[in-house]
């Protein structure tokens, strides 16, 4: 019998030894994935910027910084970012009021119409306000049969600085909406009850409670707004490149494309520009949102406000707005899309689904895109997912130093603009990798790659809010009964942590399917996606097949904005953003 014994001792001693090192596995495989996507293309970016040659060269810097062209492009980066901020956090801050404050009726149908605005591309906004405003447009025939003025032909408004900014406050203003909206549902009723029993009028209970309290929420969706506007690749190339205003990003694009990887130490120098940009952005940010101490004692109790009298003239002025900046763009690109000839009039005789038919069937190269996109996503989805699930474990409940560095690599790098990561993408695998001897420059691989380090925060986030639903004792129980790692990850902890990462993988699609920033600069002849292909065939005067295919594309994100609301009901309060 003690032998026995023995031999089982040590097959139990074996199996614990196992399942320590499966757990070790996976967590190395982590940091092997990180390290190699996130951390080591941007230690090679900022090399490359400082020492291109391999040795450090600060005079080679400061004289590339302090030129005239990078000057110029810095001041209209910081300039627009800034400008756009603005508006993004005075129309987000008041949609915020409006749904989270208020008694607007049709909350939901509000929330997700303001929302959708954001998931469509920014390249395809872009589009579909240049056709809204064309003369063409249903805007433009509409003051001409009342005889107001107009632009004149050939004229497009947009084409400017302050277009930009426009459009890029109005595409973002959803960001600051998200975190305001989030502040103001923890905002304390007794407060507020307590100012009103005291005399206190509605402007002065706004502007000395509510907006004071908000102070942190503002200043983190404008953080997100200004990261946003400075590496917006869409607006500011569709706009900016034909109304020569020049930024960072779009110089970044010009000089890839004008002189190959030979500019790539330069382009190295603008990408690091754009970086610090929106990170002094985001710490300038958080420092205002800080300096003071908002926080209250005991669970908020949620206040809202009655409109009043007032409320069918402020519910009309919402879905007014609705119209204009989501219905008035997308009828324009639609019809458009669905005329023979860019600037002609929607009739019968003009009328046709040609350019629909050449999307889908008839042009190769738009259905390459789509394909590709659709394959580099769905195996960035499956990855990615994967990789939150395990993350978000050892996050939850052993929050090494190590752990918690690979969060902040992930966070960093999604925070990051777009057009960042693409060049250090470039940058770190523009050489054959070691032992294999492979280069994944110019394949569509380099763009998987870039992908899995741009997007992990974005299904990580809804993932840990899964997890912090979860309670610890169902592992530890597991483990005292003999259960592996592996064995507890797939039994216990999947399936109930499974809906939470389903929507951080609807939101990955959303996102990775029809992005541009990442891609603009990765993509070749043969290796197109569908985000840039829109500004492509742009730019070579197919503007009613760009606008097929952006209504396609918005098509795409609303079907699966649907998908994801439908398991609503399974998931986390606020893990789906357009939820009310």
């Amino acid at each position: 019998m003690s032998v026995v014994s023995n031999e089982w001792r040590q097959l139990a001693r074996g199996g614990q030894r196992f399942r320590l090192n499966s757990e070790k596995l996976i967590l190395a495989l982590m940091v092997l994935l990180i390290g190699l996507l996130s951390v080591a293309p941007l230690l090679r970016l900022v090399w490359t910027a400082i020492a291109p040659q391999g040795v450090p060269d600060l005079a080679r810097l400061t004289r590339l910084i302090a030129s005239d062209r990078v000057l110029i492009a810095s001041g209209n980066t910081l300039l627009i970012a800034f400008s756009s901020t603005l508006i993004s956090v005075l129309l987000g801050t008041a949609a915020a009021w409006l749904v989270a404050l208020s008694d607007l009726r049709a909350k939901t149908a509000w929330v997700f119409a303001f929302i959708l605005p954001l998931m469509i591309p920014p390249q395809v906004t872009a589009l579909a306000w240049l056709q809204a405003l064309a003369p063409s447009s249903p805007l433009a025939l509409l003051f001409g049969a009342l005889g107001l003025p107009w632009f004149a032909p050939g004229e497009q408004p947009l084409y400017s600085l302050s277009g930009i900014v426009l459009l890029l406050g109005t595409h973002n203003a959803p960001l600051v909406f998200l975190t305001v909206r989030a502040g103001l549902r923890r905002l304390p009723a007794d407060l507020v009850e307590a100012a009103q029993v005291s005399g206190a009028s509605r402007m002065r209970v706004l502007f000395t409670i509510i907006l004071p309290l908000a102070r942190p929420a503002i200043f983190a969706g404008a953080a997100l707004t200004f990261v946003a506007a400075a590496g917006n690749f869409g607006i500011q190339a569709m706009l900016g490149i034909p109304a020569r205003v020049p930024t960072l990003i779009t110089l970044v694009y010009q000089q890839l494309n004008g002189i190959g990887p030979s500019a790539l130490p330069n382009t190295a120098v603008y990408a690091l520009l754009i970086a610090v940009i929106t990170l002094a952005g985001m710490a300038a940010s958080a420092w205002l949102g800080g300096r003071h101490d908002v926080r209250v004692n005991g669970a908020p109790r949620l206040w809202q406000q009655s409109l009043g009298c007032g409320r069918l003239v402020i519910e009309g002025t919402a879905w007014l707005w609705m119209a204009l900046t989501l219905l008035l763009p997308v009828s324009a690109l639609l019809i458009t899309a669905l005329t023979r000839g860019f600037g002609q009039a929607l009739t019968w005789q003009t009328l046709t689904l040609e350019n629909f038919r050449s999307a889908l069937w008839g042009y190769p190269a738009v259905r390459h895109a789509f394909m590709t996109s659709l394959g580099l996503t769905t195996l960035a989805a499956i990855i990615l997912t994967a990789t939150a699930l395990f993350l978000a474990y050892f996050l939850s409940w052993r929050r090494t130093k190590l752990v918690r560095g690979l969060w902040l690599a992930s966070e960093l790098t999604y925070a990051l603009p777009g057009i960042v990561t693409g060049v250090a993408a470039m940058l770190f695998f523009l050489r054959p990798l070691p032992i294999i001897n492979v280069s994944l420059y110019g394949t569509v691989w380099i763009i998987l790659a870039a992908y899995l380090a741009n997007f992990l925060a974005l299904v990580l986030r809804p993932t840990l809010a899964g997890f912090a639903q979860l309670e610890p004792a169902l592992d530890e129980a597991a483990r005292l009964c003999g259960a592996g790692f592996i064995r507890r990850m797939r039994d216990i902890l999947l399936p109930l942590a499974a809906p939470s990462a389903l929507a951080g993988t609807v939101l990955v699609f959303l996102t990775a399917l029809n992005e541009i920033q990442v891609s603009v600069l990765l993509v070749t002849s043969q290796t197109q996606t569908i985000g840039p292909t829109i500004v492509f065939l742009d730019e070579g005067g197919s503007a009613s097949l760009a606008a097929a295919v952006g209504c396609l594309m918005i098509l795409v994100v609303c079907l699966l904005m649907g998908l994801a609301t439908r398991l609503a009901r399974r998931l986390p309060q606020g893990v789906l953003p357009w939820q009310a």
